[in-house]
């Protein structure tokens, strides 16, 4: 798929990449997860499809504040599709965007996004929290601390620090998006220098994040044992495919791990979720790379990641 790598001037063009990189989601063969090739978990595909029509006027509405961005996403994804199809998606992709949005000719992007997430008030915490509420995930559970279910009390970053041990895009907002920006980034560049394939490379950077961690969704929904089984049967996948010499062979391991996930039960969905952030990130640094202001910005600029 032939991706425009170009500014992103208004919200048009922001919308675009997001339906973008939730349209490669359900492209990409992501073991476990649903995708055009494999449904499961009672969904398929066009519901992430409709889900990111719905959601994408507000990722991207530059009129809205972060919280309430992510609120109306997934208000309208649930009018949508009637479950949650993209919490996780709607949480890593609004910070984003919005950076690149307000982003100043001599920030970086990930400056300006720690910049963004350090000054959120206890307001996007409201609006997050009833976004949480309304998509219901799986294993949501309680806290003592900052429960969704309670008023908040401190700011979204605040909030976001203090789930950051037990929730991996948590841990995004805590970081200022490290595992991203550095991590994910990275295994997208090699996944497309290996397979010369976009979707490919999204497989090569959702087993990544798969083998890398244990998946916080499955952790929370499952338990600690099946979310380090699952992560040590994609370390295995990951292994099986090292000596294939072509995607046809690579895919029946992928097959495999998707059959075992899925009669489980199995659906790794932080790490599903991490892969669209991860594109999503590198599609809007491309488009930084290409602004008139950062080809101006003098020698020994910061670089923008």
């Amino acid at each position: 798929m032939n991706v425009r790598l170009s500014p992103l001037p208004d919200t048009t063009e922001f919308a675009e990449a997001f339906r973008t990189a939730c349209e490669l989601d359900v492209l990409a063969f992501k073991p476990g997860n649903v995708s055009v090739e494999s449904p499961g978990h009672g969904m398929q595909a066009r519901d992430f499809q409709l889900s990111a029509e719905a959601a994408a006027p507000h990722v991207t509405d530059r009129t809205l504040p972060l919280g309430e961005r992510i609120y109306r996403a997934i208000a309208a994804t649930r009018q949508a599709v009637g479950c949650n199809t993209n919490l996780g998606i709607v949480l890593l992709a609004v910070p984003l965007i919005r950076a690149a949005q307000h982003r100043l000719p001599h920030e970086s992007l990930s400056q300006r996004l720690r910049r963004d997430l350090d000054e959120t008030t206890r307001e996007d915490t409201e609006w997050v929290y009833r976004a949480i509420r309304l998509a219901a995930p799986g294993g949501l559970g309680s806290s003592p601390r900052h429960d969704v279910h309670a008023a908040p009390t401190v700011n979204l970053l605040s909030a976001m620090r203090e789930a950051a041990q037990r929730d991996r895009i948590a841990g995004q907002y805590a970081s200022g998006y490290a595992d991203v920006f550095r991590f994910g980034v990275d295994a997208l560049r090699q996944g497309r220098t290996r397979w010369g394939e976009e979707t490919q490379a999204l497989t090569d950077v959702y087993l990544a994040y798969l083998s890398g961690f244990p998946d916080s969704h499955v952790l929370r929904k499952f338990g600690a044992p099946t979310a380090a089984q699952v992560q040590r049967m994609a370390c295995g996948c990951v292994a099986d495919m090292a000596p294939c010499p072509d995607w046809n062979r690579a895919r029946r391991h992928l097959a495999n791990l998707d059959r075992g996930l899925k009669s489980a039960g199995v659906n790794p969905g932080t790490s599903a979720d991490l892969t669209v952030a991860t594109w999503l990130a590198d599609r809007l640094l491309s488009a930084a790379a290409t602004d008139p202001a950062e080809t101006s910005r003098p020698a020994g600029g910061q670089p923008d990641i």
